[in-house]
């Protein structure tokens, strides 16, 4: 397994992080066998996966129990990522909910602890501090954000304290980020941690037309507003959206690659990208992300991906919020 080290830190992650969302099951996941989830974070951590991203929003804390269940005896050859939500930016809430996530994690330290979205009521400087503060006493070995746009990015540049890492949404059907935050990113030297890679699992081929697409999956704006659970107000681009996958397919096809593995590898051929974080239902899902380490992509490859992907790109925007109209990426 490739590892990068983060900028003013020390800490190596693995350039395949495990995201531990799905394994909770529940939200958008449908119901979630914790036999599966335990065996998934096992797989992931014998086939090589040594980082792992959790959140204390994710079930509330069940992530992170999880995560400790299943990986506890290997505290010390693996790295923790977690999150604090923007409800508790405020130094003294911020401190508090660390507390919560060691005692959830049963470990003394987080590796990397993120701010998961903006929150521009609460002074960014002020928020920082306290990381660094967690930092100095032990209890995180780095700190980064998570959904930050130029804004953001900025005012952190400004700051006395650095941040390691940026967490995105970005994959083939979703490339926002390109327009503006990912060079903010690579001038800042933060670099990129990807989520939803493989589009919950719309870039697997899992799904072959729009209207398989259970309305929890298809919240985002590549679909209808009229959709049951969105929460935006775009028109969508359903169908071009479903042309751009199937293009995708068929090339995956002529390179006789699995379509996953071949909009994973895309991903780590990006510049700015330290990681990608892609989830694992299973062993078996666990296994087959797996063979995208073995994808060797040439330029050739990469700039079709991103000719077949360009319509779809322009459509959606610079928006870099996958779900709202009125973008939090600030």
């Amino acid at each position: 397994m490739e590892k990068y080290v983060l900028p003013h830190s020390s800490l190596e992650i693995s350039r395949l992080i495990f995201g531990c969302w799905a394994v909770v099951g529940g939200f958008n996941w449908g119901p979630q066998d914790k036999r599966d989830s335990l065996a998934a974070l096992k797989k992931a951590y014998d086939q090589g996966i040594t980082t792992f991203d959790t959140a204390e929003a994710y079930g509330a804390g069940a992530s992170e129990n999880l995560l400790a269940e299943a990986l506890g005896a290997e505290r010390k050859q693996i790295e923790i990522a977690s999150k604090v939500g923007p409800g508790d930016f405020l130094p003294q809430d911020l401190i508090r909910a660390c507390e919560r996530g060691l005692k959830n994690l049963q470990t003394d330290y987080i590796d990397l602890y993120q701010l998961h979205w903006p929150n521009p009521e609460v002074p960014l400087e002020d928020t920082l501090g306290a990381l660094q503060q967690l930092r100095e006493q032990g209890k995180i070995r780095a700190y980064g954000v998570s959904n930050f746009g130029v804004k953001s990015l900025e005012t952190c540049k400004q700051s006395k304290y650095r941040i390691s890492s940026n967490q995105m949404a970005y994959n083939l059907l979703f490339r926002a980020i390109e327009y503006s935050i990912l060079p903010k990113c690579i001038e800042n030297e933060v670099p990129v941690l990807c989520y939803s890679p493989i589009m919950q699992g719309l870039l697997t081929g899992k799904f072959s037309a729009e209207n398989e697409v259970p309305d929890d999956r298809a919240r985002t704006r590549h679909f209808t507003k009229e959709r049951s659970q969105s929460r935006h107000q775009d028109k969508g681009c359903e169908a071009l959206t479903f042309e751009v996958i199937g293009q995708i397919k068929a090339f995956a096809d002529e390179l006789n690659i699995p379509m996953g593995n071949l909009s994973l590898a895309w991903l780590l051929e990006q510049q700015g990208v330290a990681a990608t974080i892609v989830g694992g239902r299973n062993a078996e899902q666990v296994k087959k992300n797996m063979g995208a380490l073995e994808v060797k992509l040439t330029p050739d490859m990469v700039s079709r991906l991103n000719k077949i992907t360009d319509p779809l790109k322009k459509e959606l925007g610079a928006n870099a919020d996958l779900w709202q109209t009125e973008s939090r990426v600030l």
